[in-house]
């Protein structure tokens, strides 16, 4: 950086098309993209400017924010902004800062009841982010002041499912559009019924990039995850995939054959068949990965701290008929997915120890397993060299002429949605 503290005009690059050639060009010869992007902390600046500044970006899960006066404070890039509902049930969000002198109203999470105060004058604010109460500020009076002028200044923020999203850029498309045919393709588990059952933050030496793109591909599959192997078996991935930011497989069926401790709960009534036998697995950009299985959910929000550093909250949700599961029914669902985790980690973060030691140049992506990377990646490039994103390419959905690639066969059990 400069000695201002600007980026220096190297790291501008990386908004020049050019740079991104070898993620433009088609997957039979595209690359991953080059180590700096995992490594370099000027690309990471510019990144969380480019992509968590204007991008959809999850932010908790719904219920998180279910009531009245419960307040969330997130990260978008370098911003700080407040979650709330108001005294109607509205979603409501605003940058962390008061309106008097900018100071940050809240830490962390915390229930507010019905004011958000500042801490250093007392200001107050409604849950909808009126000023509601000034102490002693008017002892002299301003003739320019109206509380009705200093409001919190607010933010998007909206539900889709189980999942909490935010955006601080007013031209980004709207959520819906940002997430193409997915409610639809979804529709039949109605998330938004599901409740949280347990949800705990780790962190991760690796970038955010890498375990993303871990949780896309199966190509690693049958070495990094032997057990996952069983009830997820390489030969049963297909894509899942329509017009959307996201990038989607689904293994149809999932197995208890060999392994059937992730079946233990019972499934959530009334799914169609396809729902019922398979497990959905969808990277929604930038920041949610989302496994859906016939009686569970679980997910991981990845927030980037660094580089090489990644806080990674994963929640696990239950439909309403099981959300009171005991211990014997949820405990092997748990240990599976931990033990599973766990391998996850492992290998990203020797994957983040290879690019920071070695830097060598981006290979090849493998045209039947890496699909959901380039289709990730040149998401990644839209944001990263888009003046806005008003105008952003929202990707279409899956070619059907291309079976020979998805999978070994044709899914037996597709999606009504891709008949």
């Amino acid at each position: 950086m400069s000695a201002s503290g600007d980026l220096d005009a190297a790291a501008f690059t990386w908004q020049d098309d050019e740079t991104w050639a070898g993620t433009r060009a088609p997957l039979t010869q595209a690359t991953g993209l080059d180590p700096a992007a995992y490594t370099d902390n000027q690309y990471h600046q510019l990144e969380q400017q480019a992509v968590f500044e204007r991008a959809w970006v999850c932010v908790g899960i719904a219920d998180d924010v279910s009531e009245p006066g419960r307040m969330l404070v997130r990260k978008l890039g370098s911003r700080s902004i407040l979650i709330t509902r108001d005294n109607s049930g509205q979603l409501q969000g605003f940058l962390n800062s008061c309106r008097h002198r900018g100071t940050e109203l809240a830490e962390a999470d915390c229930d507010v009841a019905n004011t958000i105060r500042c801490p250093y004058h007392r200001w107050g604010y409604s849950l909808d982010g009126s000023l509601i109460a000034t102490p002693s500020f008017e002892e002299i009076p301003r003739d320019d002041f109206d509380t009705q002028d200093y409001g919190l200044i607010p933010v998007r923020v909206d539900t889709w499912g189980v999942l909490l999203f935010a955006c601080l850029d007013s031209s980004t498309p709207h959520l819906l559009e940002w997430l193409g045919d997915l409610p639809d393709r979804m529709a039949g588990y109605n998330l938004e019924s599901w409740r949280t059952r347990e949800q705990q933050t780790v962190s991760i030496n690796a970038n955010w990039k890498l375990i993303s793109e871990n949780f896309q591909e199966y190509y690693h599959l049958r070495w990094v995850h032997p057990e996952l192997s069983k009830v997820s078996r390489v030969d049963d991935h297909y894509r899942y995939q329509g017009a959307g930011m996201y990038c989607g497989q689904t293994t149809t069926p999932v197995s208890g054959e060999d392994r059937d401790d992730w079946l233990t709960l019972p499934a959530h009534p009334d799914l169609d068949q396809s729902d019922s036998v398979s497990g959905r697995f969808v990277a929604v950009f930038p920041n949610v990965l989302l496994s859906v299985l016939p009686n569970h959910v679980f997910v991981m929000r990845l927030d980037p701290v660094a580089p090489g550093v990644t806080s990674e909250t994963y929640t696990f949700l239950l439909p309403p008929e099981s959300a009171n599961a005991d211990e014997a029914a949820f405990g092997p669902t748990r240990k599976f997915w931990l033990e599973v985790n766990a391998e996850d980690i492992d290998i990203v973060e020797r994957g983040q120890r290879g690019l920071t030691a070695g830097r060598v140049s981006a290979g090849p992506l493998s045209p039947r397993f890496e699909e959901p990377l380039h289709r990730f990646h040149n998401m990644l490039a839209n944001c990263m060299t888009l003046p806005s994103l008003t105008d952003i390419a929202i990707p279409p959905g899956d070619s059907r002429d291309e079976s020979s690639r998805l999978g070994t066969r044709p899914n037996p059990t597709p999606p009504s949605i891709d008949c």
